[in-house]
């Protein structure tokens, strides 16, 4: 059997990986658009801001490992097309141009995604980039350790976007601004207490300016190099613009395959993996995934789920029937000196889904008065007002905060009610909580 994987990166290369250990007579053979394969892009902004200082950290096995093991690696072939009838791809060497196709009895597509350009004037000019792929990173670094890049400025208040504003202050410059066109940071994530605690800490900070509600309409540029922004309420400087507004999959190379999609391009895959047609898989950034409380497929591009399902897809691939019962969208970040996490659903999302729901949202102690390290922590819980089962969850603040969310989407994995949460035997002692934990406190709150 003949195996071909689409896509180097983590849910490609657990795939292959996966494949390779059960049918160790399958052939496997990997297109991969870059030279690199098996990285983590979830570094990237820590190493631009100077956290670490080699990019390798972020490579899990470089290439030629994996060509020592037996694998049939091509990195810089970009695959442009898919016959899916005759089960045949068209491949395009990207060092000699050459165009050629192959064969496949079994396909993966694990192409991940890119960065979205919003419509903004002057986008090309230089100084302006993105944080997505591996070489981004690399140059992003190289202009942001330069002396005469002081004055920053970040287009979208997403997960990278907040991040890249930690790197800048942590290298030191002058002035840092966050622009976002909503009415807040990662209003997709969170819900609004939780993010108003992480606007609260963004502004806390000297030389850093969040902007709301505001749209940026252009870079401004003085000799092919940018020197600031406008937006519909002003004009700011800059050295340097990173635009951090979303992305979106790599799968414009299949909307005439008849492979089913969202909207946005993300490919509909089963909890097998598979994809509308039966011999074609996905996973990773490209693909949708079933979220277990909404119970419905959606696009939560999350390099722990991209790594799960790669891993599954792997199985199936070899001739195995493994199912992946779904995601709660768990996931995390560090707002300079807070740390925030959620899983599940948002109070938005319940009201989008018509349940009947509740929310307690508290304001306790991350731990005892008596042990250094005391700071405010808040924890919101939604949960079903007519069985009282958790059904989302979010916590943040400076110190312990991001730890505990993995205790709640534990119990919402379970079915627990927030009545069962408020009696739970979490860990206790003086540095890290109080007898009472806070989860215990939000769950004896609810109503």
């Amino acid at each position: 059997m003949k195996i071909i994987i689409i896509g180097g990166v983590a849910a490609g290369m657990s795939a292959a990986a996966k494949a390779s250990r059960i049918d160790k007579n399958a052939e496997i053979v990997i297109y991969e658009k870059t030279e690199i394969v098996s990285w983590g892009a979830c570094g990237l902004p820590y190493y631009v801001g100077n956290f670490y200082e080699d990019p390798n950290n972020m490579i899990a096995r470089p290439v030629e490992k994996f060509i020592e093991a037996g694998m049939n690696i091509k990195i810089k072939h970009e695959v442009v097309g898919i016959d899916v009838e005759k089960k045949e791809i068209t491949i395009k060497n990207l060092v000699t141009g050459e165009t050629f196709t192959d064969n496949y009895d079994k396909l993966m597509v694990a192409t991940g995604a890119h960065a979205i350009m919003p419509p903004i004037k002057n986008l090309s000019t230089k100084g302006v980039y993105t944080l997505k792929d591996y070489t981004d990173g690399i140059v992003l670094k190289e202009e942001m350790m330069k002396d005469e890049i002081q004055d920053i400025i970040v287009v979208g208040a997403g997960y990278i976007g907040i991040e890249v504003v930690e790197a800048a202050k942590h290298l030191g410059k002058r002035s840092v601004r966050l622009i976002q066109l909503g009415e807040r940071v990662l209003l997709e994530s969170f819900d609004k207490e939780i993010t108003d605690v992480m606007e609260e800490e963004i502004r806390s900070h000297e030389g850093v300016e969040l902007h709301l509600e505001e749209a940026v309409q252009e870079i401004v540029e003085k000799d092919g190099k940018v020197v600031g922004i406008k937006t519909n309420k002003g004009e700011y400087k800059a050295d340097l613009v990173v635009i951090s507004t979303g992305v979106r999959p790599n799968t414009a190379f299949l909307k005439d395959t008849g492979i089913e999609m969202l909207p946005n391009g993300a490919l509909v895959i089963d909890e097998f993996g598979k994809t509308s047609i039966d011999s074609i898989y996905s996973a990773g950034d490209c693909a949708t995934v079933y979220h277990m409380v909404r119970k419905e497929n959606v696009y939560i591009p999350l390099a722990t789920t991209a790594n799960k399902i790669g891993r599954i897809v792997g199985e199936n691939l070899a001739g195995k029937n493994t199912a992946f019962k779904g995601t709660l969208g768990s996931a995390a970040i560090k707002v300079l000196d807070v740390e925030a996490g959620r899983t599940g659903i948002t109070e938005n999302e319940a009201i989008k889904m018509g349940i009947n729901y509740k929310t307690v949202f508290v304001k306790d102690k991350n731990q005892t008065n008596y042990y250094p390290g005391r700071e405010d922590i808040f924890v919101k819980l939604i949960y079903n007002a007519d069985t009282r089962v958790l059904l989302g969850a979010q916590i943040a603040g400076k110190k312990g905060a991001v730890l505990r969310v993995d205790a709640l989407a534990t119990a919402i994995y379970s079915g627990l009610t927030v009545d069962e949460i408020g009696m739970m035997d979490f860990c206790y002692a003086p540095p890290f909580a109080r007898t009472w934990d806070v989860m215990n406190v939000a769950g004896n709150v609810a109503k």
